[in-house]
């Protein structure tokens, strides 16, 4: 994958810091959203970084991006409410610079919270969550139980993850008649499982 541009979106919190993948003749637009700011998640984190190569290789324009207070993006962390409105600003951006596209939207970890919240804000043509921590947001009850789940969604797990139990995706997914990719002997990050991750996310975008 070819080095991604830098660039600024204006946001509500000042400047988000963003990384666009450029996609010659693209077919969608993706958007990846990080773990947990106060634990380490950056764009830059190896379980973002391969959603974006998966989607980036299946001819999506594809951008990461920095949650408020991480990296270059001003702000503080807003416990979700904000990060919320960053993902949706990035997405509104990367519509407007490819206009008629549809839109991919991926999280990992608190990301994939971040992405179930945001799909009520956005067209959502896929939606790919990774270990989605909705229990992160669990003060914010809408964070997990609202969402305009577009029709296809992958959702993958590790069954080795002892920070966001399986359980949890299982659970969340019972009720929406939703499948669960599990991939095992994985844990939380995907350590020498990052290649199923970019495999199954690939084969899911270009299945259609």
């Amino acid at each position: 994958m070819a080095p991604a541009a830098r660039t600024s979106i204006a946001g509500a919190a000042g400047p988000i810091e963003a990384a666009v993948h450029a996609a010659e003749d693209p077919r969608a637009v993706a958007v990846v959203a990080h773990p947990h700011p106060l634990y380490g998640g950056t764009m830059d984190n190896k379980v973002v970084t391969t959603l974006a190569r998966a989607f980036v290789e299946a001819g999506a324009a594809t951008w990461r991006f920095n949650f408020r207070g991480v990296g270059n993006t001003a702000g503080v962390h807003d416990e979700g409410r904000g990060e919320t409105d960053d993902l949706v600003r990035v997405a509104q951006a990367a519509l407007a610079a490819h206009p008629g596209l549809p839109l991919w939207l991926a999280g990992f970890s608190f990301g994939g919270a971040v992405a179930l919240a945001a799909s009520e804000r956005l067209e959502v043509g896929e939606m790919v969550l990774v270990a989605p921590a909705f229990a992160r947001l669990a003060h914010w009850p809408h964070a997990a139980t609202g969402g305009r789940l577009p029709p296809r969604v992958l959702l993958i797990h590790g069954d080795g993850d002892d920070t966001v139990p399986l359980s949890a995706s299982i659970d969340w997914a019972r009720s929406r008649e939703q499948a669960v990719s599990v991939v095992p002997g994985a844990d939380h990050f995907f350590h020498g499982r990052l290649h199923v991750v970019r495999d199954l996310a690939r084969r899911w975008v270009c299945s259609r």
